[in-house]
């Protein structure tokens, strides 16, 4: 794909969605670490309705530590491996307290140390929370990078790395909410619905559902 192919791309993604944010509901940083924990192999919409009773019993890590690991597990039994997710958040909640007095830290390092936060957490939260520019890449960004042709990759660093290197700047703070918008919207898993696609013309993807003779 060209420079100019992908200019045009993050263009049209931008004009659609001047100001795309996450579809996780939260208030602080502190809630929204623990929702992107909660959303690893599950939908944004079922972390949103377990943690919409629990953040108004619980939303900071003293509340969690002193809601215990039980009582946790019953407001989140209804999102996979909740389980481990439980443990972990707790676990961070006690990390935050001793290491950071309570605080999120903006440091990728420290996000990364954090049980249950990988590459792809600490992404999200620098980015919505910070400001940081980066490109997390999910499974929707995964299959959008390289469905297009945007930035192909076998594995979710290595388009990682390729966004980072093809987005222009001013592009970059906003293009991990795009695609993964995109990816999840309309470049579904199943079947991408090319017919309603702002980005098709550019798109190089050799079996769109319908031709698109956008402008």
């Amino acid at each position: 794909m060209t420079p100019e192919a992908r200019m045009a791309i993050f263009r049209r993604l931008q004009k659609a969605n001047p100001r795309p944010k996450t579809e996780l509901v939260y208030r602080s940083t502190f809630q929204l670490l623990v929702t992107v924990i909660l959303s690893a192999q599950a939908t944004d919409v079922s972390v949103n309705k377990a943690t919409r009773p629990l953040f108004k019993i619980a939303n900071t890590p003293e509340g969690l530590l002193e809601l215990g690991e039980t009582e946790l597990k019953k407001y989140i039994r209804t999102i996979g491996l909740y389980n481990t997710k439980a443990k972990n958040i707790l676990r961070t909640c006690r990390i935050l307290l001793d290491e950071y007095g309570g605080e999120v830290p903006s440091d990728r390092k420290a996000l990364e140390a954090l049980p249950g936060v990988g590459r792809k957490t600490a992404n999200i939260v620098l980015n919505i929370a910070f400001g940081v520019p980066t490109i997390a890449v999910d499974t929707h960004v995964f299959r959008v990078a390289n469905r297009t042709g945007l930035a192909p990759g076998k594995t979710p660093r290595a388009v990682e790395d390729a966004l980072v290197a093809c987005t222009p700047k001013r592009f970059q703070h906003d293009a991990h909410h795009w695609l993964i918008l995109h990816g999840r919207h309309v470049c579904k898993a199943r079947q991408a619905d090319c017919p309603n696609c702002v980005i098709a013309k550019w798109c190089e993807y050799p079996h769109k559902t319908a031709p698109h003779d956008g402008d």
